[in-house]
């Protein structure tokens, strides 16, 4: 009997080792670390991949008058027990069958389709599970999740019904208390999930950009998440001219103070990390307003630009370090924050990295803040306009940086013709470019890297065997040219400026333009790659490998399909079968590397960009990797409403 018994025991522990950990959170867990600790698919098996199965959402943006030109894909689903849930940008919350991708159940949050979203994008969901309730209580198992008209909504896992003991009906509005512009309803958003910690919800929004400098108000606020009440928020930009201490804005002086009565953004619009243990929430704070000029915000301007380390329960504000001072290039510190544990001569420290747009990656004790590999303020360019005043120095990471820093220079022109490239050096010539953090001028800076990366939202991947932060990033120059008011909308209006991108910056002397720099046929003026995957090395602070990521296929006509290095916007995926999986590229591929050595060991096309971040569970002892493919409107990629599984071909059935 004993025998039995333990045989009966044994088949236990060998099935729950079949399956995985639940993919509970955006990044995996609450930690980002964007790693499955499930290795059934190797490089060996990889080219045996097939698509598992497929679902379509149905979601293409009808109704919405801008979703032509900012309708996204960007979901990552998460996986509870033998069940995927994620949302679309428009509002709709599916749950699937993650054996079969068939439908569980669908709920539409009836966003409103009147308004001009600066955004459609939907990152994720979040879940919780209610420890005081018993198993099959309505709501004890709850999807929380926001939409771009700003609510905050809370539904059975189960059954797809509002939460009616949350806010009022199941939801809570976000506009309160963040100084809403009526006119401009679709410029204050929410694009990523909460975070859930313990039995709160802290969520911050998004933006729209650059409109003028009183936009609305970046704070961070956190619910309970039974009731929906409102336990506390967080500005990253202090509110008074006296500045106590322990708000965590010590360092704000007199000036900045006065100025913060009308600065506003500074949101955090990116995914955030909780670290369970410590109590405490990671927050990664974006720009305060507007961008590319700051002569209306003096100073450094915390704790924009930042991470910060709150207390999850209290809000309490326990060390924060700003990445950028006083921007003026649109550095939102815009990935999620990465949790891990470094050894450090014998000892496991607790440690957060840091991606950044700039393509620096910077890693600090969670606990304190303090740099486990050194920050050193560098001075930067100062050759600015008139009415403005540049931070002498900036942060820069002893790490080596994931794109280049250089000076583009006329000699550095690239072309896919010997025209074009003539045309880009002439280009360049005429433009002014010192090296990173060179100021925007009114003849024209070239910003490298450009306003969306380095490193965005997709984040990094952590490979704990090997101690590697695998990353994707951009290596793209941007031309940005600040506008006298007297004429910006001569500028605005001219057919010479018909494909660039124009912002008013209200309230200043300058209003902005900005495009890629490219040339006559569309190509950036600097060779390639223009994307990579690049893994860095965090026990011994060294690039281990880097790869061109994607080609020009779907953006460029054939026979021009074999440039290596293409823009991407998504996040990589590793599994413990050491493969690193990543779409992102505006070709429609989603890929397979060798996590040790980057090498491409699989890739399967897609019929859409895959614009979203890749993740991988097992259920019925089959592993599967899955991925949104919906395409990007402002990256041009193929658009779509997919989500696709793959897995290893199933053994026949005896």
């Amino acid at each position: 009997m004993r025998a039995v018994l333990m045989m009966a025991m044994l088949g236990v522990a060998l099935n729950a080792q079949a399956e995985s950990p639940d993919w509970a959170a955006y990044g995996g867990d609450g930690r980002g670390q964007r790693h499955a600790d499930l290795a059934q698919i190797t490089a060996q098996n990889v080219d045996r991949l097939e698509l598992a199965w497929s679902f379509r959402t149905g979601e293409l943006g009808e109704g919405f008058p801008r979703a032509k030109d900012t309708l996204t894909f960007e979901a990552t689903p998460l996986q509870i027990g033998d069940t995927l849930y994620f949302a679309t940008a428009t509002g709709v919350a599916f749950a699937l069958d993650a054996a079969h991708g068939t439908q569980r159940w669908r709920f539409d949050a009836a966003v409103d389709r009147s308004r001009g979203y600066s955004e459609m994008a939907t990152r994720g969901v979040s879940y919780w599970r209610d420890a005081r309730a018993s198993a099959g209580t309505v709501c004890a198992e709850r999807i929380l999740f926001a939409t771009i008209d700003a609510r905050l909504l809370a539904l059975d896992a189960k059954s797809g019904q509002r939460c009616a003991d949350f806010g009022m009906k199941g939801e809570i509005p976000l506009f309160e208390g963040i100084r809403l512009n009526e006119r401009q309803l679709g410029n204050y958003q929410v694009t990523s999930p909460p975070a859930i910690a313990g039995d709160v919800a802290v969520i911050g929004s998004s933006i729209g950009d650059n409109r003028g400098t009183d936009l609305e108000l970046g704070v961070v606020r956190a619910f309970d998440v039974r009731s929906g009440k409102r336990l506390w928020h967080w500005d990253p930009i202090p509110r008074t001219a006296k500045i106590p201490a322990d708000a965590g804005n010590a360092e704000f002086g007199e000036i900045e103070g006065q100025q913060a009565h009308w600065t506003g953004a500074a949101n955090a619009w990116a995914p955030f990390a909780v670290d369970v243990q410590r109590g405490l929430v990671f927050i990664p704070t974006g720009s305060a307003s507007p961008d590319f000029f700051g002569g209306m915000r003096p100073g450094d301007n915390h704790w924009a630009n930042s991470i910060v380390a709150l207390r999850a329960a209290s809000g309490e504000f326990v060390w924060g370090r700003q990445l950028v001072h006083h921007d003026l290039w649109d550095y939102d510190v815009a990935s999620q924050p990465m949790l891990i544990d470094l050894d450090r001569d014998g000892v496991q420290v607790p440690a957060l990295a840091q991606l950044h747009k700039t393509g620096q990656v910077f890693v600090l004790n969670r606990e304190t803040g303090e740099p486990l590999f050194p920050i050193e303020e560098r001075p930067v360019p100062q050759d600015v306009v008139e009415g403005e005043t540049p931070s002498a120095t900036q942060p820069f990471s002893s790490l080596p940086p994931l794109v280049s820093h250089a000076k583009v220079m006329p000699e550095d022109a690239w072309g896919l013709t010997f025209w074009d490239r003539n045309a880009c050096r002439d280009k360049i010539a005429a433009l002014h470019s010192e090296g990173i953090y060179t100021p925007p001028s009114l003849a024209g800076t070239i910003e490298r890297p450009g306003y969306a990366g380095g490193s965005n939202w997709g984040s990094g991947a952590w490979d704990p065997e090997r101690k590697l932060l695998i990353a994707n990033v951009m290596d793209l120059p941007f031309v940005v040219a600040l506008i006298p008011r007297a004429q910006f909308g001569a500028q605005a209006d001219s057919a010479e400026y018909e494909q660039w991108e124009f912002a008013r910056q209200a309230g200043t002397p300058y209003g902005m333009r900005r495009h890629l720099l490219d040339s006559p046929l569309g190509a950036p003026c600097t060779a390639p790659p223009w994307g990579k995957l690049v893994a860095l090395d965090l026990a011994h602070g060294t690039i281990a490998w880097d790869k061109p990521l994607g080609t020009s296929r779907d953006k460029a006509n054939w026979p021009f399909w074999y440039i290596d290095g293409a823009p991407n916007i998504g996040g990589p995926l590793t599994t413990a079968g050491g493969l690193t999986f990543v779409g992102a590229t505006s070709d429609n591929f989603l890929r397979a590397l060798d996590s040790a050595n980057g090498a491409e060991v699989w890739k399967m096309r897609l019929p859409a960009g895959a614009q979203a971040t890749p993740m991988s569970y097992a259920v019925g002892g089959r592993q599967y990797v899955v991925v949104a493919a919906g395409g990007h409107a402002k990256f041009g990629t193929t658009r779509g409403d997919y989500v696709l599984a793959y897995a290893l071909p199933q053994s026949p059935a005896k």
